[in-house]
């Protein structure tokens, strides 16, 4: 017996096969195209979606040797904020899904804060108004396109984020339903009482009727309809935001300790306990997940564009022909000689929360050549990791005794060399670094019985690669330091100018 994992991310859907010894069998991803009908803007097609689903799970079992009868359970990850619309009949998406990158709410959200709404949202929800949450999203949709908010007052359309969605495809339409770590990302929820609060639902003008039904992330949601998928008949026992399932899946079940995925953005989540703890220093609270009756909350640090910036090197300035080139081409220079880079291109999240902030490359001279340019956008991925660190670790009130690591970034030692430099504490990657579906596996494995606690989910943990901070390293910290804190300085100052310039007219 097996468990299969669907990882459903921001570019592409992975699904993995796992055994009892939580060892991946097999991994298979496939890319869907992304849509940007505006700077700015960005959509997916919920329906290419739910195929390249459907295909990469049956690549999965074909690779892991296994049947539809082999699968024990279904579990679900995905991109968390990305917003979906259906109709609640025929199951068709009414439109494009809006991607959690999609700044196009921005304007809502000045709104809202005008309207001296912010605290309520932070008390509520220990989310920020910003474009990047589901709820104004929803907002935009309602008040830009009549037909849709028509339909959604008269009860004819579904809301959900993309766990949401695949429950419903997968289910035959029969469960509509989300868990309390996504509902937990929409600026809908109410986090101390989890569940949906009517007087947020009404500041983003969005029926109740839309909402799915809340569960606990580990636990059953309903099982899978055979026509609709694959001929599989199992449980979808396990569903979590993919921040969250990586922080399950690095076994962070303890107060204190703290994951970071170097993913198209970076998250670091730290475990909080059973009760949570609002920030007022730009990060986010969220649930963790719920099992047996019990939540766990984090505290989070969202940074919206780390391995992203790769991309960039490899299809913007085309330095490099493959994302995998990066760490060999840095490693020409001794290091980035005064350049700094700040990856702002969709603004700025934590601790700064503006969407405003422009991306820069700064303190390049006649010298200053690829390599330094990529050394530069690695280390931009450390330092902006190390700002949320510090905010966190004053906030938490918990100490940072390491700092576990997974996403596709992760591989690169020179990054995690400079991530332990920066924040004086071990960096340590797990041998399984696939830690997000990994996690969507084990809530769904521990729902069924495939695996019996979490003691033994815990014990199974193996380290591949740690990084000790370089005690000589002192000074070099400090002045990289400062001058990113001179850097985004002069990112922030864009959206400053702006907002003058537009007082001005």
């Amino acid at each position: 017996m097996i468990i299969l994992a669907i990882d459903e991310g921001t570019t592409g859907t992975k699904c993995m096969c796992f055994d009892r010894d939580q060892q991946p069998l097999s991994s298979v991803s496939l890319e869907f195209k992304q849509h940007y009908p505006q700077p700015g803007w960005v959509e997916h097609d919920a329906q290419e979606i739910w195929q390249r689903t459907l295909e990469a799970a049956r690549r999965a079992l074909a690779e892991a040797g296994a049947g539809a009868a082999d699968v024990m359970a279904v579990g679900i990850t995905n991109q968390r904020e990305t917003t979906v619309i259906w109709d609640r009949e025929s199951g068709e998406p009414v439109r494009n899904a809006i991607v959690w990158q999609c700044r196009r709410s921005a304007d809502i959200c000045r709104r809202c804060v005008e309207e001296g709404l912010e605290d309520t949202v932070r008390e509520k929800t220990g989310l920020v108004l910003d474009p990047y949450f589901s709820g104004t999203k929803l907002t935009w949709v309602m008040e830009n396109e009549p037909e849709i908010a028509r339909r959604a007052e008269a009860g004819e359309l579904c809301f959900g984020t993309m766990d949401s969605w695949l429950i419903y495809r997968l289910t035959g339409g029969r469960v509509h339903a989300t868990d309390v770590s996504n509902a937990s990302r929409t600026l809908l929820f109410n986090i101390r009482d989890l569940t949906w609060d009517p007087e947020l639902a009404s500041m983003c003008s969005i029926p109740m009727s839309m909402l799915p039904e809340v569960k606990e992330s580990c636990g059953v949601f309903g099982e899978t309809d055979p026509e609709s998928f694959l001929g599989i008949t199992a449980p979808i026992a396990g569903v979590a935001g993919d921040q969250q399932a990586a922080l399950f899946g690095q076994a962070c079940f303890h107060p204190g300790m703290t994951k970071n995925t170097y993913g198209t953005g970076s998250f670091v989540l730290m475990n909080i306990g059973g009760e949570p703890r609002i920030s007022r220093k730009g990060l986010l609270t969220t649930v963790a997940w719920s099992m047996g009756g019990r939540v766990t909350y984090a505290m989070e640090g969202a940074i919206f564009i780390t391995g992203a910036a790769v991309n960039w090197l490899r299809d913007g300035l085309r330095i490099i022909d493959d994302a995998s080139e990066v760490d060999e081409l840095a490693a020409q220079v001794d290091d980035t000689d005064g350049v700094y880079f700040v990856p702002a291109f969709v603004g700025l999240g934590a601790p700064h929360w503006d969407p405003g902030a422009r991306a820069l490359l700064i303190g390049m001279t006649r010298g200053t050549n690829r390599s330094h340019i990529a050394r530069a956008v690695i280390e931009s991925m450390a330092l902006q990791t190390a700002d949320v660190v510090e905010v966190m670790r004053d906030e938490a009130s918990v100490p940072l005794k390491e700092l576990r690591v997974d996403g596709g970034a992760s591989v690169m030692d020179m990054l995690l060399q400079y991530q332990a430099d920066l924040l004086g504490v071990p960096v340590r990657r797990p041998v399984i670094s696939e830690t997000t579906s990994l996690g969507a596996a084990l809530l769904a494995g521990l729902a069924t019985g495939f695996w019996e606690s979490m003691r033994e989910v815990e014990e199974r943990w193996k380290l591949d690669r740690e990084a000790m901070p370089d005690s000589s390293a002192g000074e070099r910290v400090s002045i990289m330091r400062r001058d990113w804190r001179r850097a985004v300085e002069r990112s922030l100052d864009w959206a400053r100018e702006d907002m003058a310039c537009e007082a001005g007219d």
